[in-house]
């Protein structure tokens, strides 16, 4: 089978692109944050070869067709600032999920609403995808509300839904469908 064929995706003042080596400086500032590394493939000690690896993850995606993995990068200097993806783990079912982490210096910019919007709209014109799911710890509010913001509905709460450092973890289900 074919690997897939990643686009860029244009989201205002950001672009959706594929990882390169230039971002490791974004990827080894992540794997300080206390979570990122959790919940994500980001090393947690950014040594130049777990960068190099993570971002060689990112790209075999396409290969074994699991998703789309995109460094937001902001439009003008091309600098990546985080990181979103289209997972492809029940696409067969008509859905995807969607997955992203901002940079520690980035936040409170509102780039997640703004690439997470973009992805959105580009995943749902998929003809194989009809309904996009992201997963949110109830104490993040700022992701859960970027969600909402992009259109997604709160379905209900999902108790112990996922692990998260050891630990079992209750996530908001959200869902956007055309």
């Amino acid at each position: 089978m074919e690997p897939l064929s990643q686009p860029i995706v244009q989201a205002v003042a950001y672009r959706l692109r594929p990882f390169k080596a230039e971002d490791a400086e974004l990827i080894r500032d992540a794997s300080t944050d206390p979570l990122i590394p959790l919940i994500t493939t980001v090393p947690a000690t950014g040594t130049d070869d777990q960068i190099r690896e993570f971002i060689d993850r990112q790209h075999h995606r396409l290969v074994d067709r699991s998703g789309y993995s995109f460094a937001i990068s902001d439009a003008g200097s091309d600098q990546a600032v985080g990181q979103i993806g289209l997972w492809l783990k029940n696409a067969d079912q008509g859905r995807a999920s969607i997955g992203y982490w901002i940079g520690p210096r980035h936040r409170n910019k509102r780039i997640v609403s703004t690439a997470l919007d973009a992805i959105s709209r580009w995943g749902l014109c998929r003809p194989e995808i009809h309904r996009l799911e992201l997963y949110v710890e109830p104490w993040n509010e700022g992701s859960w509300r970027a969600a909402e913001r992009c259109g997604y509905t709160r379905e209900g709460l999902l108790r112990s839904w996922q692990e998260v450092g050891g630990q079992r973890k209750d996530m908001y289900m959200y869902s956007r469908i055309e």
